[in-house]
């Protein structure tokens, strides 16, 4: 009997009759067919033989195992091995070749070769480049290292440049210069780490002074048009506002309208110098009073002058004001007091009256009234008054009124 497998031949009673081999089926191989042929491999829910359909370009052979897994080649994996293994990518249709990520990278898209998940602060397809605000050494297998620029004072990125050794910024804001644009330009200083461009009031020369004012204060410095100040906000001395505010112009020495001579005789000076002093009232313009001394000196300057605001000449004025009331009260309080006292003076008793044992004596003392009366002075009517001025008791219990 032939005793082929039924599912493996085409026949299950017709075989060759010398040999006893049976017609098989694609894929089953066997005296009988009953086993899978090469490239092919035993299914285990039907226990059919099917295909392993490795892929040639990435196995070693179209044979496989009994799950149906291809024999692969270096860099390539899957049940087929049709696909490329992780660090590879396929560089063409016959071979995966390993990513190129410059050792920064294990991964890459395995289709195009483009670099996954880059280290060290780099990107790019391969992972050559660094991030924004990191710059390539040239040392240390080219790692990449934070740039030394301020996001405030710069763009943040930097580069070596040819020749040199430590990286510069490629941009500074501004306000902001040096190579790691960490100090202030020309017109601005430091005010709590950050450039501020200077406040001169438009009164300093950039091209005379390219600092404009230092850069540590911002204090303003070769202030022009006659102004000063920190920030040159001021007219310098012997200089005003002008009425518009805005200009300083040179004051001019203004006299009152009564005028008084006086004389002064300078050191070394054979002669006395007369000179004019402006006698200062309440009309002058509130702007500012001015008194000119001419003084004459070896270098033939011929004039001073002594400025005195408004205010400084009020307050002044109320000073004086407030003495002379102060002095005039205190007079007139001495005089009330020095009458009060006389006139206490005035009305003190005229009599002085002296107990005796048996009388009473009494006397005047004041100058002013030596005939007074004193009979009123006791209301006993048995009283009498002696020529010596003695009051004698007539009663027997010496009994008086004063």
């Amino acid at each position: 009997l032939c005793n082929c497998s039924a599912v493996g031949s085409i026949g299950a009673a017709e075989c060759d009759g010398v040999t006893g081999q049976c017609l098989c089926r694609e894929g089953y191989a066997g005296l009988r067919c009953e086993s899978c042929a090469q490239g092919f491999y035993r299914e285990r829910s039907s226990q059919g033989c099917r295909p392993c359909g490795c892929s040639p370009p990435g196995s070693h052979s179209p044979h496989c195992d009994d799950s149906g897994k291809c024999q692969c080649k270096d860099g390539v994996t899957g049940l087929k091995c049709d696909q490329c293994s992780d660090g590879y990518y396929r560089f063409n249709e016959t071979a995966c070749v390993p990513c190129q990520c410059n050792n920064h990278s294990k991964t890459c898209n395995s289709s195009t070769g483009t670099c996954l998940q880059c280290q060290d602060n780099t990107e790019g397809d391969h992972c050559e480049l660094c991030k924004e605000g990191f710059y390539r050494s040239p040392h240390a297998a080219h790692a990449c290292h934070h740039c030394p620029c301020s996001t405030v004072a710069s763009t943040g990125t930097c580069r070596i440049h040819p020749g040199e050794t430590a990286p510069r910024c490629d941009k500074c804001r501004t306000g902001y210069t040096s190579p790691n644009c960490n100090r202030c330009d020309n017109g601005y200083y430091n005010s709590d780490s950050i450039c501020v461009r200077c406040k001169c009031n438009g009164n300093v020369d950039p091209a005379r002074s390219p600092s404009v004012c230092k850069p540590e204060s911002g204090e303003c410095l070769g202030c022009l048009y006659h102004t000063a100040g920190f920030h040159c906000e001021e007219c310098e001395d012997g200089y005003v506002r002008d009425p518009e505010g805005t200009n300083c112009t040179k004051k001019e020495a203004t006299l009152g309208p009564e005028t008084r001579e006086f004389t002064t005789s300078a050191p070394n000076a054979s002669k006395a110098t007369s000179f004019s002093t402006a006698v200062i009232n309440s009309t002058l313009s509130p702007t500012t009073i001015q008194t000119v001394f001419p003084i004459s000196s070896s270098d033939n300057s011929t004039s001073a002058f002594a400025d005195v605001s408004w205010t400084q000449f009020n307050i002044i004025i109320l000073t004086v004001i407030i003495i002379v009331v102060v002095l005039l009260m205190g007079f007139v309080g001495a005089v009330y007091m020095y009458r009060e006292y006389q006139n206490r003076k005035l009305n003190a008793p005229f009599w002085t009256i002296e107990l005796k044992e048996d009388n009473i004596s009494f006397s005047s003392y004041h100058d002013s009234i030596p005939n007074a009366d004193v009979s009123g002075l006791l209301e006993d009517d048995g009283n009498e008054v002696a020529p010596n001025g003695q009051l004698t008791l007539t009663t027997p219990m010496h009994n008086f009124k004063a």
